[in-house]
């Protein structure tokens, strides 16, 4: 059973990252025709599979910071689409389909969710007129200044409380989510270390320049490349590293920029 489970989750990670693949060229295509993405793109391939759109979704809007839906057919060859939608914090995603819908009557079939995250089905002839409609109500609606991605931290960690003690209070501080997000800090580190992991992700040897043993870190998605700048400011978390074990810790880098 453990076998079928990891060869089904292999499977799913490789649909999952052959539909960002194509989502991320349709839109390098659009910015190179109209100069900037969408501001709030509208993304579908007849080749998509409908479990794997709200990833898509999630990981486009992450990389754009932009609300994003993506859709796939309901099945193989159907003229009914699945569509996932994430959102940014300010622009409730929900509401916006109410509104394209009440503008719309009998566009979409049907949708739910709320200001994060939604999901809707729609006829394949109609997407078109969907997609209009959608962009109309974001250049409407959506102010330039939610577009700006802001990381808020909760300052610098002392160098003594990069352990196994804190990492464990931080995970068991949660469940952590919307509203409450999980404790994000941030410093400058010089960079001992590195090596790419996979295609996308980055492992990291650091140092902190008040403490003299080295820390682990990993930032996934972090790989450009090319080596990274020497020193870096980095946004990260604390989370105990059960791979290494015993009293080992990794930082988790959110977003890292030269020091």
């Amino acid at each position: 059973l453990a076998g079928i489970l990891n060869e089904i989750n292999a499977e799913r990670r490789a649909v999952q990252q052959a539909m960002t693949d194509d989502a991320e060229a349709a839109l390098a295509r659009a910015q190179v025709d109209h100069g900037a993405p969408p501001l709030a793109p509208c993304l579908f391939d007849p080749e998509w599979h409908p479990g794997v759109v709200g990833l898509v979704a999630s990981k486009m809007k992450e990389r754009l910071y932009r609300p994003v839906l993506a859709f796939a057919p309901a099945e193989p060859g159907a003229q009914v689409l699945r569509g996932s939608a994430r959102s940014i914090a300010g622009f409730h995603i929900r509401d916006a389909l109410a509104a394209v819908d009440a503008r719309h009557p009998g566009l979409v079939q049907r949708f739910g969710g709320h200001a994060m995250a939604a999901g809707l089905t729609l006829e394949l002839a109609k997407l078109p007129a969907f997609e209009q409609a959608w962009q109309e109500h974001a250049r409407a609606t959506l102010d330039d200044a939610l577009l700006q991605a802001e990381l808020l931290s909760d300052g610098e960690l002392l160098p003594q409380e990069f352990d196994r003690f804190h990492a464990e209070a931080l995970r068991d501080g949660g469940p952590w989510g919307q509203g409450f997000p999980e404790p994000l800090f941030d410093g400058c580190f010089e960079v001992l270390d590195y090596r790419p992991v996979g295609e996308r992700h980055l492992r990291l040897r650091l140092r902190h320049p008040d403490r003299r043993e080295p820390l682990a870190a990993i930032h996934f998605g972090g790989w450009q490349g090319s080596a990274p700048a020497p020193h870096l400011h980095l946004a990260y978390r604390l989370q105990p590293d059960d791979y290494r074990g015993g009293s080992a810790v990794q930082l988790v880098v959110e977003h890292a920029v030269p020091a």
